[in-house]
Protein backbone atom coordinates (compact mmCIF):
# COMPACT_ATOMS: atom_id res chain seq x y z
CA UNK A 1 0.00 0.00 0.00
CA UNK A 2 1.55 3.24 -0.99
CA UNK A 3 1.47 6.40 1.43
CA UNK A 4 -1.49 8.13 -0.73
CA UNK A 5 -3.72 4.98 -0.78
CA UNK A 6 -3.33 4.67 3.18
CA UNK A 7 -4.36 8.31 3.72
CA UNK A 8 -1.26 8.68 5.55
CA UNK A 9 0.65 11.68 4.29
CA UNK A 10 4.35 12.74 4.58
CA UNK A 11 5.42 15.68 4.10
CA UNK A 12 9.56 17.03 4.44
CA UNK A 13 10.82 19.49 6.34
CA UNK A 14 10.69 22.52 4.42
CA UNK A 15 6.97 21.97 3.80
CA UNK A 16 6.53 22.36 7.39
CA UNK A 17 8.47 24.86 7.99
CA UNK A 18 6.78 26.87 5.37
CA UNK A 19 3.17 26.08 7.30
CA UNK A 20 4.48 26.86 10.67
CA UNK A 21 5.99 30.55 9.43
CA UNK A 22 2.44 30.81 7.81
CA UNK A 23 0.95 29.69 11.09
CA UNK A 24 -1.04 26.85 9.21
CA UNK A 25 0.22 23.86 11.42
CA UNK A 26 1.03 22.68 14.69
CA UNK A 27 3.03 20.38 15.39
CA UNK A 28 2.08 16.95 17.79
CA UNK A 29 5.21 15.51 19.04
CA UNK A 30 4.60 11.64 19.84
CA UNK A 31 7.65 11.49 21.86
CA UNK A 32 7.90 10.87 25.40
CA UNK A 33 7.90 13.89 27.48
CA UNK A 34 11.67 13.27 28.57
CA UNK A 35 12.42 13.13 24.76
CA UNK A 36 10.39 16.11 24.00
CA UNK A 37 11.95 18.48 27.10
CA UNK A 38 15.68 17.59 25.72
CA UNK A 39 14.92 19.14 21.82
CA UNK A 40 11.85 19.49 19.76
CA UNK A 41 10.84 21.31 16.65
CA UNK A 42 10.08 25.26 18.13
CA UNK A 43 6.47 25.46 19.44
CA UNK A 44 5.85 21.48 19.08
CA UNK A 45 2.99 20.31 21.61
CA UNK A 46 3.77 17.17 23.22
CA UNK A 47 0.99 14.28 22.93
CA UNK A 48 2.97 10.96 23.95
CA UNK A 49 2.11 8.15 21.81
CA UNK A 50 2.08 5.54 25.33
CA UNK A 51 -1.30 7.59 26.00
CA UNK A 52 -2.88 7.41 22.45
CA UNK A 53 -6.19 8.05 22.45
CA UNK A 54 -7.84 8.28 19.05
CA UNK A 55 -10.85 10.14 20.90
CA UNK A 56 -8.93 12.40 22.84
CA UNK A 57 -6.76 13.59 19.70
CA UNK A 58 -6.38 16.93 20.41
CA UNK A 59 -7.44 19.42 17.32
CA UNK A 60 -6.27 23.00 16.53
CA UNK A 61 -9.43 25.13 14.24
CA UNK A 62 -7.29 26.46 11.05
CA UNK A 63 -4.46 24.97 11.52
CA UNK A 64 -3.14 21.37 10.25
CA UNK A 65 -1.77 18.98 12.39
CA UNK A 66 0.80 17.72 11.74
CA UNK A 67 2.14 14.31 13.57
CA UNK A 68 6.09 13.92 14.67
CA UNK A 69 8.95 11.64 16.55
CA UNK A 70 12.67 11.55 16.23
CA UNK A 71 12.50 9.83 13.01
CA UNK A 72 9.44 8.93 11.43
CA UNK A 73 8.57 5.78 12.73
CA UNK A 74 5.97 6.78 15.68
CA UNK A 75 4.50 9.26 14.07
CA UNK A 76 3.50 7.22 10.80
CA UNK A 77 2.23 4.63 13.55
CA UNK A 78 0.09 7.28 15.55
CA UNK A 79 -1.25 8.37 12.15
CA UNK A 80 -2.44 4.90 10.88
CA UNK A 81 -3.63 4.40 13.99
CA UNK A 82 -5.79 7.82 13.65
CA UNK A 83 -6.81 6.48 10.36
CA UNK A 84 -7.93 3.17 11.33
CA UNK A 85 -9.66 5.02 14.03
CA UNK A 86 -12.09 6.65 11.11
CA UNK A 87 -10.06 9.58 10.68
CA UNK A 88 -9.82 10.25 6.25
CA UNK A 89 -6.22 11.11 6.53
CA UNK A 90 -3.17 12.05 9.02
CA UNK A 91 -0.08 13.99 8.57
CA UNK A 92 3.31 13.35 9.66
CA UNK A 93 6.40 14.48 9.18
CA UNK A 94 9.10 12.53 6.59
CA UNK A 95 12.26 12.01 8.88
CA UNK A 96 10.67 13.35 12.34
CA UNK A 97 13.44 15.33 13.95
CA UNK A 98 16.29 13.75 12.55
CA UNK A 99 15.34 15.41 9.28
CA UNK A 100 14.12 18.29 10.58
CA UNK A 101 17.65 19.37 11.89
CA UNK A 102 19.41 17.65 8.52
CA UNK A 103 17.62 20.29 6.60
CA UNK A 104 19.17 23.00 8.94
CA UNK A 105 16.48 23.77 11.23
CA UNK A 106 16.67 24.82 14.50
CA UNK A 107 15.36 22.90 17.68
CA UNK A 108 14.38 24.21 21.26
CA UNK A 109 14.93 22.17 24.66
CA UNK A 110 13.57 22.45 28.25
CA UNK A 111 10.15 22.93 29.00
Amino acid sequence: MTVAESGLIEIEPVTLAALLLAGDAVVLDVREQEEWTAERIPGAVCHPMSGFDPDGWPGFPGQMVVIACLGGVRSAAVGRRLIAAGRAWAVHLKGGLRAWRDAGFTTETGE
